[in-house]
């Protein structure tokens, strides 16, 4: 085999090697600064939020980016239906935004095409857990799910109507830990694929994710614009650097190297400048917090934060 060869052999085995691990111990990010994946959409979403209002005074409007895979408005739309009750987040909804998400994703290059395909796998065990779950009606869940999800009201009562009325295994964040913890499936010492496991990698990640679009947000008061590389590494190293390995950590400020320009994030969301992208980011990332919030209290109720 020619030195070209083994080259080019050699960074294969690294991209899959970086995409397998980036999830529990790995990230990366990359590539040129073109769109993949179109395909064209006959029925683009349109949101109204009228309760905050841009800078205009207008209420915000997020609309579908015509003939693009990837739709910022579709993601808005999963992650303002995924929270519920007064501290639960629907789980269909969330892995649903995970969904969208991954075409973000994918939409940077082929090095995070590979990255997206791991956070696929981990939505793939919820929701085969989900199926599993509603196979076996013997495993639902009891009647004290009802403490979970009730809402307390002015009056101090219980509402636990919608409860009843959802009361499957995977229903919700908090309905999916109280049955994996009754059920003895969370092992706190050694690694299992619970969907409380796998839900604390795509916690992680989201935090990352989180951080990363609220700094391609950011606008500056003087001085240039950083670059969309600089602000994932920035991200990454706030974030999943903390539980990762030296060797991924270093791997993962390599890969950052080849990440798109910021022009191509203004394509990615439909936006003409940086003020129309802060306006659109900030509002996912408003979204974005909510559900990462509620996730975060569920899990350290229930000392998960620490799963290996």
């Amino acid at each position: 085999m020619g030195v070209k060869s083994k080259a080019a052999a050699a960074i294969v085995v690294l991209l899959l090697f970086l995409g397998s691990l980036w999830i529990h111990g790995g990230l990366d990010y990359h590539w040129e600064s073109c769109l993949k994946g179109y395909k064209q959409v006959n029925t683009l979403p349109q949101l109204y939020n009228s309760s905050e209002a841009d800078g205009a005074g207008a209420p915000l409007v997020m609309e579908g980016c015509p003939g693009q895979t990837f739709q910022v408005a579709l993601l808005f739309s999963h992650l303002l239906a995924a929270p519920a009750y007064t501290s639960d987040v629907l789980m269909k909804p969330y892995l649903s935004s995970w969904d969208e998400l991954v075409r973000f994703m994918e939409a940077l290059g082929p090095m995070v095409g590979l990255i997206s395909r791991e956070i696929e796998s981990k939505t793939s065990i919820i929701r085969q857990l989900a199926l599993l779950s509603e196979a076996n009606p013997e495993a639902e869940l009891g009647p004290d799910i009802h403490s979970i999800n009730g809402v307390t009201t002015e009056s101090g009562t219980k509402n636990t109507q919608k409860a009843s009325q959802h009361n499957a295994a995977y229903y919700s964040v908090r309905s999916m830990i109280w049955v994996e913890l009754n059920q003895g499936l969370v092992d706190f010492h050694h690694q299992t694929d619970s969907g409380c496991r796998t839900l604390l990698r795509l916690h992680r990640a989201l935090l990352w994710l989180k951080l990363f679009l609220e700094k391609l947000a950011e606008t500056p008061a003087a001085g240039r614009l950083r670059s969309p590389s600089e602000l994932c590494r920035e991200a990454y190293q706030n974030t999943l650097a903390n539980h990762h390995t030296w060797f991924v950590r270093r791997a993962a400020e390599l890969a950052f190297i080849a990440m798109p320009e910021r022009g191509f994030f203004f394509r990615l969301v439909c936006v003409q400048s940086q003020e129309e992208l802060k306006t659109v980011l900030n509002r996912v990332v408003q979204a974005i917090g909510e559900v990462y919030d509620r996730t975060q209290k569920a899990l350290e109720e229930n000392n998960m934060l620490d799963l290996p």
